[in-house]
């Protein structure tokens, strides 16, 4: 069974629930709209025809890409909620038109401008490896959370480090795509 069945999502879920007071790896969840792409997903693997190999695995991005329909706040105080979001970024555009569950919106310094992951707006992002480290930055908080198994992928942003570190800092793997 490839895909993740609304029954995996909610243990995602179980999973978020348990990390995120200790790690603070996430900034904004829509689990309704998880659980609907997740029962999507369900469907298309019953029916034979699944979008991709990938259709089903959980995804989170980080809050500087676009996400339709989700606030993108780059972590300020700055940017509007309420505002109106319309467009996907194209990687994420292309992780629905694969079938990836998205799961949430992942902490990001100020404008990502840090090598740790920490702002005024949702807080600290720690290590879940040891809470009293980094998580590093800018990506930290997806570092972190894949570390602490609350997904397999997150979207990240590389401009100079930003998901090397984070991926050494939590033990994992990060890649800056050429």
């Amino acid at each position: 069974k490839h895909a993740v069945y609304e029954g995996n999502a909610r243990r995602v879920f179980t999973r978020l629930d348990k990390w995120q007071p200790k790690i603070n790896a996430f900034c904004f969840e829509d689990r309704e709209r998880t659980l609907a792409e997740a029962r999507a997903s369900e469907a298309r693997w019953q029916a034979g025809a699944p979008l991709s190999p990938l259709d089903g695995v959980p995804i989170s991005i980080k809050d500087l890409i676009l996400t339709k329909g989700w606030p993108t706040r780059r972590g300020s105080r700055t940017i509007d909620p309420a505002q109106a979001w319309t467009d996907d970024a194209p990687s994420v555009a292309r992780c629905r038109e694969a079938g990836l569950v998205l799961i949430g919106k992942i902490t990001t310094p100020e404008f990502r401008i840090k090598g740790t992951t920490d702002n005024t707006r949702s807080g600290v992002t720690r290590n879940p490896w040891n809470l009293e480290r980094t998580s590093g930055g800018s990506s930290g908080g997806s570092a972190a959370a894949v570390a602490a198994g609350i997904g397999p992928l997150s979207i990240g942003t590389d401009g100079a480090g930003s998901v090397r570190i984070p991926a050494a800092f939590c033990g994992g793997f990060g890649l800056k795509p050429s």
